[in-house]
């Protein structure tokens, strides 16, 4: 199906045309058409599937047809889970909206707090935040929810792992009533947790679910290598220095300290790095996120928390360095290869820590994923160590002028000397 079959607005169109789309995505053709006659939308889509231009392009058309002007109080509301997030559908936003004539407004913290305040007072069509920051403005009465005629969640399951489902309800119950606005959900997994928020804040949602076949690009080829902690690195940087056709690299751990722990082992290593992670600032991750889309940063190690919104173009190779501990994100993180028809390479390490979840993945997937074994040691370098250098906790100081303190008191208080003798 094409988008000039749509009801679509010109100035949609136009966006649509330059941005380069014709066909329609499954979730796109699914969802669409259903909020274009009005309707609540609850969708399982995974990324790289078009879910964000799918309810970009149906917010835009909403709100086109009302015909209502700028102001301070916003027309519609996109949550998300992640500060990457929220920039990139503000990047797509951008780039589909360019002709439609809406601001749109990213809020989120590890930004200038007065600039998007300002931003607020000075009038938007969209708000695009994570939940945080959006209640503090909120609660400042700087902006009011209460004209808003459309919201989007993105990534609902995600609001629920990382502990945001509090500050959503709270979002929600101070929104008009479901009758009164059009609502789009959607989630890599419509999880009894989903569906139940669904029920309670829209309005019979459609279900918009993609079969698990779909879910996957035919253009990933997968690979899977059974290999210990010990020589994981070693065959990882004999993979690297190998691949002829590497772009950029994407490189998936699951916790922080092993994201800088292999972020050092790669730059010890020529193989220049950056790592998001929950420990990196905001405008710094910003920075390494500009590097790896613009080509200047050809690795870059996540964890999958931080990786929330890395929608980048011409990734060649993604590397699942651990297994994910659930087996959507297997899914999630190889989808950010082989995007808009490209092809791709995933490959994943199953070592003895976490290759119980490997049955899960692959029955997920309904296949088995092609593995390699033997390694052949030729593909095993030798690699410089690399010390990872830790953060110490801060060390609490007295305060005032330390070298004049007294000894402490040594002995009773009474006055007595050691022993129970009188002075």
């Amino acid at each position: 199906m094409k988008f000039t079959e749509l009801d679509l607005t010109p100035e949609v169109l136009r966006g649509i045309e330059e941005t380069g789309f014709t066909e329609l995505t499954p979730v796109q053709q699914e969802s669409i058409p259903l909020a274009l006659q009005g309707k609540d939308v609850a969708a399982q889509a995974q990324t790289g599937t078009g879910k964000t231009a799918a309810f970009l392009i149906s917010l835009f058309s909403k709100l086109l047809s009302s015909g209502r002007a700028t102001s301070n109080n916003p027309r519609a509301l996109i949550m998300a889970p992640t500060r990457e997030l929220v920039v990139q559908i503000c990047n797509d936003a951008e780039n589909l909206g360019k002709y439609t004539g809406l601001r749109v407004q990213p809020i989120f913290g590890g930004m200038d707090y007065e600039k998007q305040r300002q931003a607020l007072k000075d009038g938007v069509d969209i708000i695009v935040a994570t939940p945080g920051r959006l209640i503090d403005y909120y609660k400042q009465r700087v902006f009011s929810m209460n004209r808003v005629e459309s919201l989007v969640i993105d990534e609902a399951d995600r609001m629920f792992d990382m502990g945001f489902i509090k500050d959503l309800r709270y979002i929600l119950r101070n929104l008009p009533s479901f009758e009164k606005r059009q609502t789009m959900l959607f989630s890599a997994t419509l999880s009894p947790q989903v569906m139940e928020l669904a029920y309670e804040f829209m309005d019979l949602a459609e279900k918009v679910q993609i079969e698990p076949e779909q879910v996957t690009a035919d253009g990933i080829e997968q690979i899977l290598y059974h290999v210990s902690r010990r020589e994981k690195f070693a065959l990882l940087l004999g993979l690297l220095k190998k691949e002829t056709e590497i772009e950029r690299v994407l490189l998936f751990v699951n916790t922080k300290v092993e994201a800088e722990r292999l972020d050092a082992l790669l730059n010890a290593n020529n193989l220049p790095c950056g790592v998001l992670s929950g420990d990196v600032p905001q405008k710094k991750r910003m920075r390494i996120l500009d590097q790896f889309k613009d080509g200047s940063l050809t690795h870059l190690v996540a964890t999958d928390v931080a990786s929330r919104g890395i929608h980048v173009d011409n990734i060649t190779h993604v590397v699942n360095y651990d297994l994910p501990q659930d087996r959507e994100d297997y899914v999630h993180r190889i989808g950010r290869t082989a995007r808009a028809g490209a092809k791709g390479l995933a490959i994943s390490f199953a070592d003895e820590e976490m290759v119980y979840i490997l049955d899960e993945i692959e029955t997920y997937l309904g296949r088995k994923i092609p593995s390699i074994m033997p390694i052949d040691e030729e593909f095993c370098f030798d690699y410089k160590r690399a010390h990872v250098k830790r953060k110490k906790p801060p060390v609490e100081r007295a305060v005032g002028n330390t070298s004049k303190r007294r000894p402490p008191r040594r002995g009773p208080r009474s006055g007595r000397k050691p022993g129970g003798s009188k002075p």
